[in-house]
C-alpha cells in the first residue's frame, strides 16, 4: 500500500487541531496592527509545558555494534538479568534503528522545547555506545521527569506492518505509575494513528497495544512511560516510510501532541 498524502495531511491537521485545542499553537496577530489592537492585546501566555520535565529514550546507539562485550554485560531489569543493550535492527537497505530513533528524538526534543518543556535525553548523539538499558531508566528517574517515552522500531515478519504501544506491568519500582502509563499510552496510540501514516500493528500485540514484563525501561520507571514500536523495519512499506525525514518529523509531532495532551489534560 502506497503513502496516501491526503490521509497524511488530514492526520497532520488533526494533530495541529489537538495542539490548538490544548493552547499549544498561538494565532498570529493581524497584518495591520492599530493602537486599539495593542490596548486590547492579552498578555503573552505561559508556554503550555513550562515547568514540565520530559524524558526521551532513543533506543540503542550508533556504535553499539562495535562492542559485543559491552552489549553482553548483564544488568538487572527489575525482574531478571538481561544484556546491557542490543545493536537494534535495520531495514533491508541498511538504515539502522539507532539512526531512526535518534532523528525522531531530536525532532521531538525541539518540539517540546518550543512548548516550554525541559527535555532530558538518555544519550547525546548517535556515535557512541550505550548506555545500558538500566542506566537509561535511572537517568530519567533521577531527572524527575513528568513523563517519558522510549522510541523504537521493530523487526517482525516481513508481511507485518504497523505501530505498537508497549505498556509496563507492575513489578515494584513502577507500581505507582501503571495506571498513568496506560493513560499516556492511549494518548500515544491516538496521536500516532491520527497524525502519522503508520497504521495499527497487524502482527504484534492486540489493537496496537501489548504489555511487557522484560524491559528495564518499563520495569524500572518511576514516572509514566511507554515504549512505542513505531513500525516494522523488516516490512518494505513500513521501512520506506520510517527512513524519510517527513515521516520522522510526523512521528515526533505526534509524540509531542500525545505528551502535551497527557500533561495538560487536553
Amino acid at each position: 500500500m502506497g503513502f496516501d498524502h491526503r490521509v497524511f495531511r488530514r492526520g497532520r491537521l488533526r494533530v495541529l487541531a489537538g495542539l490548538a485545542a490544548a493552547g499549544l499553537i498561538v494565532a498570529l496577530p493581524p497584518a495591520t496592527v492599530t493602537s486599539a489592537d495593542v490596548r486590547a492585546a492579552p498578555a503573552v501566555s505561559r508556554p503550555p509545558l513550562a515547568g514540565k520535565i520530559v524524558g526521551i529514550d532513543p533506543g540503542h546507539n550508533g556504535l553499539n555494534y562495535t562492542s559485543p562485550a559491552f552489549l553482553a554485560r548483564k544488568v538487572w531489569n527489575g525482574r531478571e538479568w538481561e544484556g546491557c543493550d542490543t545493536t537494534g535492527t535495520r531495514t533491508a537497505g541498511g538504515y539502522t534503528e539507532a539512526r531512526f530513533t535518534w532523528n525522531v528524538a531530536v525532532y521531538l526534543r525541539a518540539d517540546l522545547i518550543r512548548m516550554g518543556a525541559r527535555v532530558v535525553m538518555t544519550r547525546n548523539g548517535n556515535k557512541g555506545l550505550g548506555p545500558c538499558v538500566d542506566t537509561r531508566s535511572r537517568i530519567l528517574n533521577r531527572a524527575h521527569a513528568s513523563v517519558s517515552i522510549d522510541i523504537h522500531a521493530d523487526y517482525g515478519a516481513r508481511s507485518g506492518r504497523g505501530f505498537t504501544v508497549l505498556e509496563p506491568v507492575a513489578d515494584g519500582p513502577n507500581n505507582k505509575v501503571i495506571g498513568s502509563s496506560r493513560r499516556f499510552g492511549r494518548d500515544v496510540h491516538a496521536m500516532m494513528l491520527s497524525g502519522t501514516p503508520m497504521r495499527i500493528s497487524d502482527y504484534y500485540g492486540r489493537n496496537g497495544y501489548t504489555s511487557r514484563t522484560d524491559l528495564a525501561g518499563l520495569n524500572l520507571t518511576t514516572m509514566p512511560k511507554v515504549l512505542v514500536e513505531t513500525g516494522n523495519m523488516n516490512n518494505a512499506a513500513d521501512a520506506a516510510l520510517l527512513v524519510t525525514p517527513k515521516v520522522q518529523r510526523a512521528i515526533a509531532a505526534a509524540l509531542a501532541a500525545a505528551i502535551a495532551r497527557f500533561l495538560t489534560g487536553h
